[in-house]
C-alpha cells in the first residue's frame, strides 16, 4: 500500500526520496542499474513512467505520481519520455515544468530536454555559443529544401525530433530529398561530413555528467550511420582535450546536467559538434568503459539533490 503523504515527508528527513522516470512499461536495463547505485547511496527509489502521472487539483501538490499519494519526491531523474502524441508529451513535459517549479531537483529538466530533442534548437544554441557545427539549414517546405540543396549536395536529412539513428537519409540528388510527409513538413538539412577511413565510418560518443567527462568511445560501422543502435560498433578511446572541452561546452549551451555528445572531424580534420541527446543510452559505453556509468550518475544527481534539499531548508529559515 502506498505510503502517506506525511509518512512520505517523515522519510524524506532521512534519505532522500527519488522518482525515475521510465519507459513505459518498464524493463531498461539503465534505470534498473541508476536504481540499484541510488538505493546503494541510501536514497529511496520510486520507478514510474511520465505517461502514468497527471496534475489533479485535489491534491496539495497538485501533481500525481503513481505510488506518492500526492507528495512530491526530492529529485527526479529522467530516464525516459516515452513515444506518444503532440498532448501526451506536451503533458509530460508540462509535469515535469511543474515539478521544477515546486523547487524538485530534476535531472535533465524540461526546458533541456525540449532543447536537446529539438535539433534545430540545439544547434542554433550550439552556435550562438561559438561552437563549430556542420553547415545546417531547417525551414518548412520541400520547394525551400530544394532550393537549398542544389548547390550544396551531398546533404544529410533528419527528422527534427528522433534518436539512434532513425529517419535519417543522405541525399546525393534532389530527388533523394524526402517527401514533405516523411518529415511533418520541416527540413532538418546538414552537409555530410562523413567520409569512410579504409571503408570504416567513425565518429565519438562523449558521456557528460555534472560538468565532467564520464567516458567516451569510437563509434565504427561500415555504414555511414554509426549509431549503436544501428549496428557499429564500440571501440575504446582517448579523446584529445579539444574534444574533451568541445563536448563540455555543448553540455553548458543546452544546459544539461548530463548528455551524450556526438562528434566528427570535418573532410579537414576539425572537430565539429553534430548532436546532443538529453536522455542518452550508455550499454555500449558501459561494454568498454572500465567505471560503472550509473554509478558515476547516481553520485552527481544525488548531491545535485541534496544541494537543493539544504538550499530549502536553508530557505526555510
Amino acid at each position: 500500500m502506498p505510503a502517506s503523504p506525511d509518512e512520505m515527508r517523515e522519510h524524506s528527513l532521512q534519505a532522500p526520496l527519488i522518482v525515475i522516470f521510465i519507459e513505459e512499461g518498464g524493463g531498461d536495463w539503465h534505470a534498473r542499474r541508476l536504481r540499484q547505485a541510488m538505493e546503494k547511496r541510501g536514497a529511496r527509489v520510486v520507478t514510474a513512467a511520465l505517461c502514468a502521472c497527471a496534475f489533479d487539483t485535489s491534491l496539495a501538490s497538485g501533481i500525481d505520481i503513481p505510488g506518492l499519494n500526492g507528495a512530491l519526491p526530492d529529485g527526479v531523474f529522467v530516464r525516459a519520455i516515452s513515444k506518444g502524441s503532440l498532448e501526451a508529451i506536451t503533458l509530460r513535459l508540462g509535469i515535469l515544468h511543474a515539478l521544477s517549479a515546486s523547487a524538485v531537483r530534476v535531472w535533465n529538466e524540461a526546458r533541456v530536454i525540449e532543447r536537446c530533442v529539438d535539433k534545430s534548437t540545439a544547434t542554433f544554441l550550439f552556435q550562438k555559443a561559438g561552437l563549430p557545427v556542420p553547415e545546417t539549414r531547417t525551414a518548412e517546405g520541400r520547394e525551400m529544401a530544394l532550393d537549398y540543396a542544389r548547390e550544396r549536395l551531398p546533404l544529410v536529412s533528419k527528422p527534427l525530433f528522433g534518436s539512434q539513428g532513425n529517419g535519417v537519409r543522405k541525399a546525393d540528388a534532389l530527388e533523394e530529398l524526402p517527401e514533405e510527409d516523411d518529415v511533418g513538413g520541416v527540413y532538418y538539412l546538414q552537409r555530410y561530413l562523413r567520409a569512410p577511413d579504409q571503408g570504416v565510418f567513425s565518429d565519438w560518443r562523449v558521456f557528460v555528467s555534472g560538468g565532467r567527462i564520464v567516458g567516451s568511445m569510437a563509434r565504427q560501422g561500415a555504414h555511414w550511420i554509426t549509431n549503436i543502435h544501428q549496428g557499429a560498433q564500440p571501440t575504446a578511446t582517448n579523446l584529445d582535450e579539444d574534444g574533451r572541452a568541445l563536448a563540455l561546452a555543448a553540455a553548458r549551451a543546452v544546459g544539461a546536467d548530463y548528455a551524450g555528445v556526438d562528434l566528427i572531424r570535418d573532410p579537414d580534420g576539425h572537430l565539429v559538434l553534430l548532436e546532443i541527446n538529453s536522455n542518452p543510452a550508455w550499454k555500449g559505453l558501459q561494454s568498454i568503459c572500465h567505471i560503472d556509468i550509473a554509478d558515476f550518475l547516481a553520485e552527481d544527481f544525488l548531491d545535485a539533490v541534496a544541494a537543493s534539499m539544504a538550499e530549502k531548508v536553508t530557505v526555510r529559515r
